[in-house]
């Protein structure tokens, strides 16, 4: 089976900035979600944990996983999305006709990346290469899986696995701490 996750809230959660590739740690709801959830899923078995590499999202996979002696790995393909120059912007998707508006209105419209940002072809690209090379294979042998990860690149995998098209790429509406089985 495989299993994602995002993980828990950030202070920049709170007050609506875009952390992208930020490396913001939980704040303390978050670590309470992550705890909360570590119990609300302590019966469903995971083979291995991989991990994006930002603080948040390896804080929110030790919590979770705590004292069920599960590998957790990192892996530099999940990775959130960078938005480039609108993070730490606050309410930025408020902005009207920017580039990071239409990331998140309408996806499939989004054809060039923000300044210093990333596009959605390069998202998929590297998140369809861990899904091949990583994810593919342990499925084949029958192995638990879960990705712990963020809201922008957790959807790539979603929408990849289960086919959905970049129009309705925020459609999964992926919650903090919400664990969501795909296969």
């Amino acid at each position: 089976m495989l299993y994602i996750m995002r993980h828990g809230k950030t202070e920049w959660n709170a007050k609506h900035k875009l952390q992208g590739r930020t490396d913001i740690p939980l704040s303390d709801e978050g670590r309470a979600m992550a705890e909360n959830a570590g119990n609300a899923y302590r019966h469903i078995h995971f083979d291995v944990c991989y991990c994006s590499p930002l603080v948040r999202a390896k804080e929110t996979a030790e919590i979770l996983l705590k004292d069920r002696n599960i590998p957790i790995i990192t892996d530099d393909r999940l990775v959130e999305m960078s938005f480039g120059v609108y993070e730490g912007k606050e309410n930025c998707l408020d902005t009207d006709g920017s580039e990071i508006q239409t990331l998140f209105k309408s996806p499939e419209k989004y054809v060039i990346s923000v300044d210093d940002g990333e596009s959605l072809d390069e998202l998929y690209s590297r998140t369809g290469e861990f899904i091949k090379e990583i994810i593919e294979p342990q499925l084949k042998d029958n192995k638990d899986i879960l990705i712990v990860g963020h809201g922008a690149m957790n959807n790539s995998i979603i929408c990849q696995i289960n086919e959905i098209p970049v129009e309705k790429f925020w459609s999964t509406g992926i919650e903090n701490c919400k664990l969501i089985k795909l296969k």
